[in-house]
């Protein structure tokens, strides 16, 4: 099996050694794993198992299954989009939990101004010169990374499944919002409102909600007919998704910039609306609020989740 990270991890700019809690007793950071010794993601060193205490134990989820029992280099890797549960504040992590973008073969390959594959009618941008070059149509990666402002996913982490034993049957999937949902399916995206690259999902049973994050599972390996066929569907929380007045740190790509508009100061990252206010820090790029005029420019919000808008303290640019 081949690891294949790429995406600039470097978390020198605005980094910190300590995490901020929720008033629900627990605070949420969501990013790239950056390194180890604990668990690095958004700057913060995250403690595990016995690092917080004689005994005590960190839950760990790779796509839905629990690797609790085992230590952390041998579950996560650089490059990797996790979410973190940890204490009020403190950095001991009671919950890492990384769910991959999509799982299936390269059906497409294109070079250009962005080098991209295809993989189940999502477009996947990779950064790596070296590592674009080394892909091969019908290889089967699995992706992690963060949604741009045109509904692609750039990819953070790739890892190559090999192939499946025998039967050669091999079920593949893919995360998303649900939008145009209709008796007969819906289509799928890596964007809340629909727009950017979607791909039609053939479901008889009807598509959930317009809006609904969920993960499809096919045996098809790429589109017929510009469709998928579902034979599972199942509802996630997206990463973007914090509960009511709950601390979080969210790193990601400005997928909706600022206007300039004095009366709107917000941004979205990943279709998620950030919104400051006078007293929000901006750290790194030039140090205001004109760094988020910037499309698909890498952040890191830090705040807490007010009737669904991230209300940022602040706003670190990569």
């Amino acid at each position: 099996m081949l690891l294949l990270a790429f995406l600039s991890l470097s978390c020198g700019i605005g980094g910190s050694d300590f995490a901020g809690g929720g008033t629900g007793g627990t605070g949420i950071s969501t990013g790239t794993v950056s390194g180890f010794g604990s668990v690095e993601v958004n700057g913060v060193h995250f403690r595990t198992d016995n690092n917080v205490a004689p005994g005590f134990r960190t839950e760990k989820k790779v796509n839905g299954a629990d690797k609790s029992l085992e230590i952390d280099k041998d579950v996560f890797a650089v490059g990797m989009v996790v979410t973190v549960r940890h204490g009020k504040g403190d950095n001991n992590a009671q919950l890492i939990e990384y769910r991959d973008n999509l799982r299936g073969p390269v059906a497409v390959i294109a070079s250009g101004a962005d080098d991209t594959i295809e993989i189940l009618g999502q477009s996947v941008v990779v950064d790596d010169a070296a590592i674009f070059a080394s892909l091969k149509q019908g290889d089967i990666v699995e992706v992690s990374g963060y949604a741009d402002n045109a509904g692609r996913i750039r990819a953070a982490y790739i890892f190559s499944v090999p192939p499946p034993l025998p039967p050669p049957v091999q079920e593949f999937e893919v995360k998303g919002f649900v939008s145009g949902s209709s008796s007969t399916g819906f289509r799928l995206g890596p964007l809340p409102d629909g727009s950017g690259t979607t791909v039609m999902i053939s479901f008889p049973p009807g598509g959930p909600a317009n809006g609904t994050y969920v993960q499809v599972v096919t045996t098809d390996q790429e589109p017929v007919g510009g469709g998928i066929s579902a034979i599972r569907i199942e509802t996630l929380t997206a990463r973007t998704d914090f509960p009511e007045n709950v601390a979080f740190d969210l790193e990601g790509l400005v997928t909706t910039p600022w206007t300039g508009s004095g009366n709107d100061p917000s941004f979205a990252v990943e279709g998620k609306r950030v919104q400051w206010n006078d007293t929000t820090e901006f750290v790194g790029g030039g140090g205001t609020r004109e760094d988020t005029r910037q499309t698909n420019r890498r952040v890191q919000v830090h705040g807490t989740n007010i009737g669904g808008v991230l209300s940022a303290a602040r706003i670190i640019f990569r």
